[in-house]
């Protein structure tokens, strides 16, 4: 591939993401593609210091605006440090959330709007945008039951989305499904509600046409 490709996952939590992302890495490492991942907040040793910091703000009342300015701030340092490296090497750049998630969860869920959030995107990534978005919808209600779920299978704590309720993430995923509206030659919706197999295979099948294509036009 002469140029590298940036893939993103999204979906509201308890939609098996990380999962997914896990084993799509190890079908595109058969297939011998170079593949960088990392995930949001997080992907630097800077990123995941904020990671923490939002995470800790469970029952710390982060002020929504506060919220999105650190969610960009560990972006800025991913673009530079992980992102923007990767795709100069021509690598597939595999990340567990981006742009869409900060539209998604503090333009609908916190409230802020999506002009709010759009004003950090114009700063912070300018023209760096997924080239594909793999986003897994699942019902609000089943997304915390799993969740809970994960959360009881590693005897920890609820983490800061899963304390928000059911109305914050109708909220968020209403945010995602407005992105995939709107982009939907870049956003590909896959109901993650079915065998995990069978979500994978929907997956991959998605990333295998795209990149076909990429080469064809390359």
């Amino acid at each position: 591939m002469k140029q590298g490709l940036f893939i993103t996952l999204e979906g509201i939590d308890g939609t098996g993401k990380s999962t997914q992302l896990r084993l799509l890495v190890q079908h595109l490492k058969k297939r011998r593609l170079a593949v960088r991942v990392t995930r949001e907040p997080g992907g630097t040793k800077i990123g995941e210091r904020i990671r923490k910091i939002l995470l800790a703000s469970a029952t710390a009342r982060l002020a929504p605006l506060a919220e999105l300015a650190l969610m960009y701030a560990a972006r800025a340092q991913h673009l530079q440090e992980v992102i923007l490296p990767a795709l100069a090497r021509g690598e597939i750049v595999l990340s567990d959330r981006y742009n869409d998630a900060s539209l998604a969860y503090q333009g609908y869920g916190r409230e802020l709007g999506a002009e709010t959030v759009r004003a950090f995107d114009r700063i912070i990534c300018a023209r760096i945008q997924p080239d594909l978005t793999i986003l897994l919808d699942l019902a609000p209600r089943l997304s915390l039951q799993r969740a809970h779920g994960r959360q009881s299978r590693r005897k920890s704590k609820q983490e800061r989305f899963e304390l928000q309720g059911t109305n914050f993430h109708k909220r968020v995923r209403d945010g995602y499904l407005a992105i995939a509206r709107k982009e939907p030659r870049r956003v590909k919706v896959v109901q993650a509600d079915g065998p995990l197999a069978e979500v994978q295979a929907k997956i991959r099948k998605l990333v295998d046409t795209f990149l076909a294509r990429r080469r064809k036009r390359s």
